[in-house]
């Protein structure tokens, strides 16, 4: 064979075998991406119900766009009802105000409202309308969705409970606690109809109880804080973490009797991690310190690892 065809034939699998291979390093590129959860977003359920539209409209008159943050609100809508909050929302916000259908794509600087007469789920970062089942009691619109808010986002999701009549959004809160997300609650003082505050504040669970005007500020804080808007652990709890651990650890033994010492160090220590961005507190050390100092925090943190 001629060297002029075979030199030309060793170009050809040159660059085939480059685009190969630039092929499978996009492909990891992605993958690891995806796993390191960049370029995602926080998503946020707000439950509303009686009094909801009064807080609803206090909470996003504080809240400007360019966020990278979504919101879905369930409120509680009599069927055929004609919803004019999109129209009133845009007086108070740029975010982009979006009825919800049927196969829905989440996109951050979003808010995304329910439909009366159904019921709204997350899935794969994907709205899905369902019926609601037939029942006799009142239809828990909204803890249908938080329940499956934590099967979606685990550990970052983000769950919101304002103004209403009953209990819908408690259960749906438990299971995001129990996911390991963060809970805000509506002030029961300020509420209109305040049952809804109240019940999911009873749990014990929740980590932000304010007024509508001081939440947007706090869950800004909260989803910027390194550990959350950053995806990985904070740098500060990394160091010296086994002996700030024991510290901890021997807190906890101290004030309840239980030693967590020889449990699942991983899940333990995001639960701590949690807790510091609850506080914005962004160094291990200075947590084990505030533990000292606030001996409630010692038993709200045994119940979070517990």
């Amino acid at each position: 064979m001629p060297r002029k065809k075979q030199a030309a034939k060793r170009k050809v699998r040159k660059a085939n075998s480059q685009k190969k291979t630039g092929r499978k390093g996009a492909a990891r590129s992605a993958t690891e991406s995806a796993q390191n959860g960049e370029g995602r977003f926080p998503v946020v359920g707000i439950g509303a119900s009686a009094g909801g539209l009064e807080a609803i409209e206090g909470f996003f008159s504080h809240a400007p766009a360019n966020r990278n943050v979504a919101f879905v609100i369930i409120q509680h809508l009599a069927s055929g009802h004609k919803s004019i909050m999109d129209l009133l929302l845009k007086r108070y916000t740029e975010m982009n105000v979006l009825q919800i259908e049927d196969g829905t794509k989440i996109e951050p600087d979003c808010i995304y409202l329910n439909p009366p007469d159904k019921n709204v789920a997350i899935i794969d970062r994907r709205l899905s309308l369902t019926d609601p089942a037939e029942t006799r009691g009142a239809r828990l619109s909204i803890d249908y969705f938080f329940r499956s808010l934590a099967d979606d986002q685990g550990e970052k999701a983000i769950c919101i409970i304002l103004s209403g009549t009953g209990t819908d959004g408690t259960l749906g809160l438990k299971a995001i606690k129990g996911a390991g997300g963060m809970a805000m609650v509506q002030d029961e003082d300020q509420a209109r109809y305040n049952s809804m505050p109240r019940n999911a504040i009873d749990t014990g669970l929740v980590d932000y109880v304010l007024p509508v005007e001081k939440m947007f500020g706090e869950l800004m804080k909260y989803v910027q804080h390194p550990y959350i808007g950053g995806h990985v652990q904070v740098p500060a709890v990394k160091e010296k973490s086994e002996d700030y651990m024991r510290k901890i650890f021997l807190l906890i033994r101290s004030k309840t009797g239980h030693d967590f010492s020889h449990y699942k160090q991983n899940t333990i220590q995001r639960r701590i991690e949690r807790r510091l961005a609850v506080h914005q507190i962004d160094d291990l050390g200075k947590y084990t310190r505030y533990l000292q100092e606030n001996e409630p925090e010692v038993d709200v943190l045994f119940s979070k690892i517990s």
